[in-house]
């Protein structure tokens, strides 16, 4: 799960690299299209069934085109701002803004924790974003614009995924892929040329950002969450934003900022409250 947290911390760092060779909607189809081919393996191997009903592969459908709008906006985010700030900044916000959703128009219930981790979240975000020393409109700009949308797509794709009843996560996942891979075709003027011709860099980072952050990570996570549970595999997730902020300082030389640290510590606390996460290890390592 370590490994596999750092695969995806690495994804912000590996989109930058790329955004230099393609575009966001061609690097949205080859990336869909290779993780395709490489999960359908793993999940023969693991003995799942592929078979799907009518409300599941539409439900699938909905969560692909959120996926299209996210990678968009996730691509767009790291090629005009900072992969750090991002991974920080989308991972953080987005549990919480699937909390205020599920409050607002699926009549979660609010509990006073609830109340005082939602603050305790705004004021993490607002620290990640160092709004404190800058104008309204200097936080604003385009690449964390970019985040925010990213944060809004990936919101309404987990709640999508959180309608799943009939069938395992993973293969449902696997469809995604299928449907992502199919929007991306259609919307992609393949204008960067042949991605063969491209260096090893580009290759490098490409099966990194395919294989080992969304094949392999995504692969490890569903399997954690069957034998850890739901909370233990999710606490995980918390290490995303500093592997992010920690490889994009060592691959991009990027700074890390003090206000980035603090405001995420602040929103993963926020977001460990909003989902009674508890870490609960095995007896005999217990004293």
């Amino acid at each position: 799960m370590i490994i596999s947290m750092s695969l995806w911390g690495s994804s912000w760092v590996a989109a930058k690299i790329l955004s230099n060779y393609i575009t966001a909607q061609e690097l949205i189809f080859y990336r869909y299209f290779i993780t395709t081919l490489t999960l359908a393996p793993i999940l023969i191997y693991m003995q799942k069934s592929f078979k799907i009903d009518v409300k599941t592969i539409t439900l699938a459908f909905l969560a692909s085109i959120f996926l299209v709008v996210y990678s968009i906006f996730f691509f767009d985010g790291t090629k005009y701002g900072t992969p750090g700030l991002g991974g920080a900044f989308v991972t953080t916000l987005t549990p919480i803004l699937t909390f205020v959703l599920l409050v607002l128009f699926f009549h979660k219930k609010l509990l006073r924790k609830d109340i005082f981790a939602l603050v305790l979240g705004a004021i993490g975000v607002s620290t990640i974003l160092d709004i404190w020393s800058f104008r309204f409109e200097d936080i604003l700009v385009i690449s964390n614009l970019y985040f925010i949308y990213a944060s809004f797509s990936w919101t309404f794709l987990t709640i999508t995924n959180s309608k799943l009843k009939t069938i395992d996560h993973l293969v449902f996942t696997f469809y995604v892929y299928i449907f992502t891979t199919f929007i991306g075709y259609f919307i992609t003027p393949f204008q960067s040329g042949n991605i063969f011709n491209f260096d090893y860099i580009f290759w490098i980072n490409f099966l990194l950002i395919s294989v080992g952050s969304t094949t392999f990570a995504t692969s490890i996570y569903f399997v954690a969450i069957s034998k850890l549970g739901t909370n233990e595999a999710s606490s995980f997730i918390f290490l995303v934003p500093f592997n992010a902020i920690f490889l994009s300082w060592v691959f991009l030389n990027e700074s890390i900022y003090l206000h980035t640290i603090i405001g995420t510590i602040l929103t993963i606390i926020a977001v460990s409250i909003l989902n009674n996460i508890k870490i609960k290890y095995p007896k005999k390592y217990n004293k």
